[in-house]
């Protein structure tokens, strides 16, 4: 444990007055020595004190340990930046600045990332005087200058039906120099709903915060209020919590695989998984009626069970699922000219994907074995191993074959966990939120880790709720990906890290 650090389990909680608050300089040097030691940022942000101090708090994932380390600051209006020495926490410290107008001095590219209005008034980053929210994607953009160099603006608005995002490109010919992602269209202030709850309609942000990740954005929620009161959620619930969520991950991966052969115009897959991925949400229905989980989960259990009839028809529907899937991928790896565009396209080195922090799908493409269920196991997950999912090639290639793998575990944890479904209750009763604790809570999503930080005030109320997604850290990635990279392999990059733009901005 870094010195003058606090270190909890995932979802243990701690008293708030036992969490160092370090002077600047301190908080910076513990921050950057904790990652020389192998940790990672998996959270940092802002709350206000008074007035005129922001408090700063760090959570950074310690895999060796198996434990999450906290330490927190108070800043004013500016604090020397850890972007150009840590580069994990630039997008960190740019939302810093947006939310509460503290500058950090030195980030090399301070700009906002929602767009809205400082949530300190009289403070702004940027010194701007009584305005207006402003409006998403005006702002300057980095270009590149010489001759025969030109940019290619995308978005927001896209073809078919999906999220906004703009993507401005500085290319010369097809080649890209460098592509830069302005994102906010989507921001709804889901965070700042949640203050001074818990409240009924809590569970139901978590559930569409992410509409294709509610099953583990609820469980990351739930997981935040039961560690704070120190329950102890039933067994078989546990389990039934783990099966969801590999549902969730199956018919997502599935839908990606999909996708991604649509992308590179190879229709046998992308039409038979097209069609897979709604088996797998149709699992997710026969539990608890919703195709996305929602209303599955609830802080101290779940509200669905399974009986006998239901578990044996999941059985036969995974089984026959999972050979279709494998037949349908399997025709991917044997086409030279799908792995003509996936190989050595959209690559990131590991040196890079460790530097900016990446996790999911885009880190095990790298080779990390970065996996909440296997460092931070919570639930089922600390009786149930799933084997970590890797490849090192840290292509197009290695981000889908590393879904593929990974589809192959989560049917054979499902599968397990059903034959072996253990008797008992589903539900336990919450106490009153305790006082002025913190808890950290990390799941492990299809797109790759969540973490929620939860602060109770005097009356046990959320005095904050910090919320990343796994967006949140691998949009940097797409970027870093179309490097040198021809313009029109860019769907084919963004495909296969499918971020979520809502997930992004809350």
């Amino acid at each position: 444990m870094a010195v003058g650090m606090l270190s909890v389990a995932n979802g243990e909680s701690a008293a708030l007055d036992v969490l160092p608050v370090a002077s600047a300089d301190e908080f910076r040097e513990a921050i950057l020595s904790s990652i020389a030691k192998g940790g990672r940022i998996a959270s940092l942000f802002g709350r206000p004190v008074n007035d005129a101090i922001v408090r700063l708090y760090a959570v950074l994932a310690c895999p060796d340990a198996g434990t999450f380390d906290l330490i927190s600051t108070d800043v004013g209006k500016s604090y020397r930046a850890l972007t150009p020495d840590c580069p994990q926490a630039h997008w960190f410290e740019r939302e810093i600045a947006e939310q509460w107008g503290v500058r950090p001095e030195g980030h090399p590219w301070l700009k906002p990332i929602r767009f809205h209005k400082s949530y300190r008034p009289g403070f702004d980053a940027w010194g701007r005087e009584n305005l207006e929210r402003p409006l998403p994607g005006v702002i300057d953009y980095f270009k590149v200058q010489g001759e025969e160099v030109h940019e290619v603006a995308v978005g927001p608005v896209h073809a078919g039906i999906i999220e906004p995002g703009h993507f401005r490109f500085q290319c010369h010919g097809e080649d890209v120099l460098n592509l830069e992602i302005s994102l906010g269209y989507q921001h709804r202030g889901v965070e700042r709903a949640l203050t001074g709850g818990p409240h009924k309609r809590a569970i139901h942000y978590m559930e569409t915060l992410a509409g294709d990740t509610s099953i583990a954005h609820a469980t990351a929620y739930c997981q935040a209020l039961e560690g704070l009161c120190h329950a102890r959620v039933p067994y078989r619930a546990e389990v039934l919590r783990g099966i969801a969520l590999e549902l969730e991950r199956l018919a997502n991966h599935t839908g990606d695989l999909g996708a991604l052969a649509g992308d590179v115009g190879y229709l046998p897959t992308a039409s038979y998984c097209g069609r897979l991925r709604g088996d797998f949400l149709n699992l997710s229905a026969l539990i608890c009626g919703s195709r996305f989980g929602r209303g599955m989960l609830r802080p101290g259990g779940v509200r669905f069970d399974l009986d006998t009839a239901r578990v044996s028809q999941i059985q036969d529907r995974l089984a026959g699922a999972l050979k279709d899937v494998m037949a349908a991928t399997n025709l991917l790896w044997e086409t030279p000219s799908v792995m003509a565009r996936f190989e050595e396209v959209g690559t990131i080195t590991r040196n890079t994907c460790e530097l900016l922090g990446l996790v999911g799908p885009a880190a095990r493409g790298c080779g990390i074995q970065r996996d909440v269920r296997f460092e931070f196991p919570t639930g089922i997950y600390r009786f149930a191993l799933i084997p970590v999912s890797t490849w090192n090639t840290g292509d197009v290639f290695a981000r889908a074959y590393v879904r593929c793998l990974e589809i192959q575990h989560s049917v054979a944890f499902v599968q397990e966990q059903l034959k072996t479904l253990p008797a008992g209750a589903l539900y336990s009763k919450l106490e009153p939120l305790p006082p002025e604790r913190i808890v950290v809570s990390a799941i492990e999503g299809w797109r790759g880790e969540i973490c929620h930080v939860a602060i109770t005030q005097q009356d046990g109320r959320f005095a904050h709720y910090k919320i990343c997604d796994p967006s949140f850290h691998n949009w940097i990635g797409v970027a870093m990906a179309l490097r040198n990279q021809q313009i029109s392999d860019f769907p084919l990059c963004n495909k296969s890290f499918n971020l979520s733009y809502c997930g992004h901005d809350l």
